[in-house]
């Protein structure tokens, strides 16, 4: 690995401001779900032991969090939507704060991606329409087909906005930075965006426009929540995770990105590729078009290394990379590469269980 050397060239060293944030460095780390929150859905001191590790970061983006209680499909993820549940982040926004981070909290509402057995009361997830997604789910006792979720009636859309503008409220209230919107991977809005998952007849399906009105409403809500220089928005535009899928992703992705600029936001994040598939074997999709029709501050993501991110920010590609894995095994990863230092391996068998381990137990570099 190349060792880092000063110049004057915009890199991923260089310090950042998206919005009101101001970044250290342009090495931002991924949101990453762990499921270690504890009773409650509330995040516990481990939690913020881990966060604090990851300080030097530019930019924490934290795992996905969901806004209410019918957001959650998996077990032990943490919400912001209980008074418990914010104090239990203001303890990891302290924590980061006082290593020098900033942290910034993903909103997340699961969509059909959930089970009776982790919605309240056992009710149907929800969803664009009522189409059962393929595989199963975690519900924290044995693996479970999923099922066929509830369309969401037009009716029930503005209160759903309401809970991501007031999640968005109680994560500045919990000492948050900014927060960023999960439009990702399969998810509510994402499959409200996608075709597939999308097969509404009223104002919130068929067109492009349409799928794209609830993502956009909702931003609105956000930034006139919190200011729109503290909201940032994740995408991925040809992931199938979830399986999902858009009969013309380019387009509909287009759309969203040019509508997007108005709203002046902190930063984009977007997901490249397909999967967990190499470059090489990615879905065709042009996002060096969205870097052209989008006029602020982003964030690319997805099985980059130090090499192809230091490209990537020196040529305008991007203005920051957002790590996963590596961050995940290496908390110091910013001082790595500018030494040129070996990596750890993440513990792929602990990346959801195990408390401390293969959590906050990775080694550091010697001081």
């Amino acid at each position: 690995m190349a060792h880092f050397k000063e110049s004057n060239v915009t890199d991923l060293f260089s310090p950042a401001r998206f919005g009101a944030i101001d970044l250290a460095n342009r090495i931002v780390m991924s949101s990453l779900t762990r499921n270690r929150a504890g009773v409650g859905n509330v995040p516990t001191a481990l939690m913020a032991e881990y966060y604090r590790q990851h300080a030097s970061a530019g930019l924490i983006l934290t795992e996905a969090t969901p806004i209410c209680a019918e957001g959650h499909g998996y077990p032990r993820t943490p919400g912001i939507h209980t008074p418990e549940q914010v104090a239990g982040w203001k303890q990891v926004t302290d924590a980061v704060h006082g290593a020098g981070g900033k942290i910034a909290l993903q909103l997340w509402h699961v969509g059909r991606i959930s089970h009776p057995d982790l919605q309240p009361g056992g009710i149907l997830p929800v969803a664009p329409s009522a189409i059962r997604p393929a595989g199963q789910v975690f519900t924290g006792q044995a693996m479970k087909d999923y099922v066929t979720p509830r369309a969401l009636e037009t009716s029930e859309i503005p209160a759903l906005v309401a809970s991501f503008a007031q999640a968005a409220q109680n994560a500045i209230d919990a000492g948050f930075d900014g927060v960023e919107v999960h439009a990702g991977n399969g998810y509510l809005l994402d499959q409200f965006l996608r075709s597939s998952t999308n097969q509404r007849t009223d104002a919130y399906g068929g067109s492009k426009e349409n799928r794209a009105r609830l993502l956009l409403e909702v931003m609105q809500a956000v930034c006139k929540a919190i200011g729109h220089d503290r909201v940032g928005l994740r995408l991925s535009p040809v992931t199938p995770f979830n399986d999902i899928h858009d009969a013309n992703p380019q387009e509909t992705f287009d759309y969203v990105v040019t509508e997007l600029n108005s709203l002046q936001l902190a930063f984009l994040d977007v997901l490249q590729g397909t999967g967990g598939l190499p470059r090489e074997e990615w879905m065709p999709f042009d996002y060096a078009r969205l870097r052209a029709l989008y006029t602020g501050n982003l964030i690319l993501n997805n099985e980059y290394g130090f090499e192809t991110g230091q490209a990537a920010v020196t040529s305008g590609e991007a203005d920051a990379i957002a790590y996963g894995r590596l961050l995940l095994a290496n908390p110091d990863l910013v001082e790595r590469f500018r030494q040129g230092a070996p990596l750890n391996t993440p513990d792929y068998e602990r990346l959801y269980t195990g408390e401390e381990k293969g959590y906050t137990d990775y080694a550091f570099l010697p001081s």
